[in-house]
Order: C-alpha cells, then structure tokens, then sequence
C-alpha cells in the first residue's frame, strides 16, 4: 500500500500518484488547476461540528481520534475505495491543514493503512 500526506500548498509531481483531496472546504488561494486533484471524498473528512470543536487543539488529540474513527467507520464503501487505489498505485493525502503532528489526515492515513 503506498500512502503519503502532503500540504496542497506544495507543488503537484507526478510521482504524487492519485491525488485525493481530504479537507472539507477547498484550500484558500489554490486554483483547481494548480491543486490538480484527482478525487475529493468530502464524506471522510471530519464533519464540520467536530472540525470546529478540535480547533487543531493539541490538548483535544486523543479524543479527536476517537471521534473522527468513529465518524470514519460509517463511510466503509470510500475508505475500500481509496485502499484499493493505494494497493494499485502511488495515493497521495493532499491537505491544507498547518499542523503536521495534529491534523485528521494522520488519522486518515493510519485507518487506510490498518485495512
């Protein structure tokens, strides 16, 4: 399975593989022919009540996990979905979010990669 996270604010290579878009919200000053994202599965990103309740607080981590895995087990068809694609081909994780430690595409990734 090949899986990577990288900011939208880096530039797109080709080497990126699939590039699925993960955030809710398009990524401010990005057009989408500079974002050149392949997918964009709005239903795995974190709903908008638990984004803003995180607020990317360290202190809320642990139990952001909890509740974005909760969240993420009711989506099973698009997660199957981006698994196969990773076992088939480069996928890469595009993400605005700033923080690289504290962020919901860590998650993401880690519930993708567990199968």
């Amino acid at each position: 399975m090949y899986i990577q996270i990288k900011r939208i604010y880096a530039e797109a290579l080709a080497s990126d593989g699939k590039r699925i878009l993960v955030d809710r919200l398009w990524p401010r000053g990005i057009s989408k022919q500079q974002a050149n994202i392949d997918l964009w599965p709005k239903d795995i990103t974190p709903s908008t009540e638990l984004r803003k309740w995180y607020g990317h607080d360290p202190e809320y981590w642990d139990e952001f996990q909890r509740r974005y895995k909760a969240e993420l087990s009711e989506h099973g068809e698009t997660l199957q979905h981006l698994r196969e694609m990773a076992e088939q081909q480069q996928l890469t994780l595009i993400t605005a979010a700033k923080s690289e430690h504290y962020n919901h595409v860590i998650v993401l990734k880690q519930v993708l990669e567990q199968g």
